[in-house]
């Protein structure tokens, strides 16, 4: 089974798909999002009372081990004027819908998101 990325715009499916299977996820639905700066700063005043915007935001659905019926991982948002690289936001925030928090962990998650935009690089010749 293979990630449903119908609702992600071709030029991200590479990084998503590969941070998908950097965590072993096979299936699923997600969808990216871009969005101006006054949506991703509501987004984030409704969801996280912070009131200033931000470069990307995750909603996950469902959990990371839920299995009855397909799957819908979530919805990453990214704010482009907020963001210096989008594909590494498309990455970040899709680690973050596989329940991966930068915030509490020790630094394994921008490992992880380090070692995926590396094979990305490598494999777009960059």
């Amino acid at each position: 089974m293979s990630p449903d990325l119908d609702d992600v715009a071709p030029e991200y499916r590479p990084a998503v798909a590969a941070t998908l299977a950097a965590v072993g996820v096979s299936g699923g639905h997600l969808a990216l999002e871009l969005v101006d700066e006054r949506r991703i700063q509501e987004l984030n005043r409704l969801h996280r009372d912070k009131d200033e915007p931000t470069d990307v935001l995750s909603f996950p659905i469902d959990g990371v081990g839920a299995e009855a019926g397909p799957r819908e991982l979530g919805d990453v948002v990214i704010c482009p004027a907020h963001s210096t690289d989008l594909t590494v936001a498309a990455v970040h925030g899709v680690l973050h819908l596989c329940g991966y928090d930068h915030e509490t962990d020790d630094g394994e998650m921008l490992r992880l998101q380090a070692e995926i935009i590396a094979g990305l690089a490598q494999r777009l010749g960059r």
